[in-house]
């Protein structure tokens, strides 16, 4: 019964995508009846995208300190209705990161602009996405990891993302350099692919004033060279997601750095791989970072 789109859920698919443990889930359906599963042949509860709906609207009212006895005698159509009510500063975040998650099941791109432009229109690029968009990857690694969604949903709303990035970057782009001293080379390594991080640090440095040169993914280091022709002091900036692998991770790093390093450059590197990272044996000129916060706070 669950396709390869995931229309329908298992409770531990819900207690994923809601953060509500499934033994809470049933509680509250024996107690309060506020969710109707559908059931297998084997008494297996399954859930449709109207009971994802109602579960991730009822978290917020719960998390808001509404309880759920008194949810539980609301009519069906009040409850999105009081959620629109109470949304201010304190529950926005919870409750975006909510409607992009059913935007992402529904393949729904009308809920994913309609929530972005409720968000832009109160906060900058910046402050959505790092309350809300990382937040959001975040979780969607771990709900793919845990099968929870499949690699449709996430290059669907990575998709969407990385469009609002670049309409952000572009006008960033347009705009006079006021920093001269260096230049940041952003690119990943070979087979590596998860370019969202990499293009939002793209869209920070820009911010600050700096050029930069974006070469995204796959780009292998003989060609990081040819950028030395070209401008006197670079810094390259990788974001390393799943490449190299661990056994090949430290040769990389040690190639780079022979290839590359000299008084006039540096390396700099962010993302999940650098934690095996072999660090005593590192230059002084490559720095680690462990999130884009830090990194950001170092230009």
């Amino acid at each position: 019964m669950i396709n390869n789109v995931k229309n329908v859920f298992s409770i531990k698919d819900l207690e994923n995508l809601s953060g509500i443990k499934a033994h809470t889930i049933r509680i509250w359906e024996k107690r309060y009846n506020i969710l109707q599963p559908m059931r297998t042949d084997t008494n297996i509860r399954l859930y449709d995208l109207v009971s994802l709906q109602k579960l991730l609207n009822i978290t917020l009212l719960h998390d808001y300190g509404y309880k759920i006895s008194k949810i539980a005698t609301y009519p069906q159509e009040k409850i999105p209705s009081l959620v629109r009510e109470i949304i201010s500063s304190k529950t926005a975040k919870s409750h975006a990161i909510s409607e992009f998650k059913m935007a992402m099941m529904n393949f729904d791109q009308e809920l994913f602009f309609n929530t972005y432009n409720w968000l832009i229109a109160e906060k900058s690029f910046k402050e959505v996405f790092h309350q809300v968009f990382i937040p959001l990857m975040n979780e969607l690694g771990l709900l793919w990891q845990s099968d929870t969604i499949t690699p449709a949903h996430e290059h669907f709303i990575s998709y969407l993302i990385k469009q609002k990035l670049l309409v952000n970057t572009e006008k960033l782009q347009v705009l006079k350099q006021t920093k001269l001293d260096k230049v940041f080379v952003l690119s990943l390594p070979m087979n590596e692919i998860h370019e969202l991080g990499l293009m939002y640090l793209n869209y920070e440095i820009l911010l600050r004033g700096y050029k930069t040169i974006y070469l995204g993914e796959s780009m292998p280091i003989e060609n990081l060279k040819d950028l030395k022709k070209h401008f006197d002091s670079i810094i390259f900036v990788s974001y390393l997601t799943v490449q190299p692998e661990r056994d090949q991770l430290d040769g990389y790093i040690q190639k780079m750095s022979d290839e590359l390093v000299d008084d006039t450059t540096e390396l700099w590197y962010i993302g999940r791989m650098i934690e095996f990272i072999k660090r005593d044996e590192l230059s002084d000129r490559i720095t680690l970072f462990s999130s884009i916060t830090e990194l950001v706070d170092w230009i």
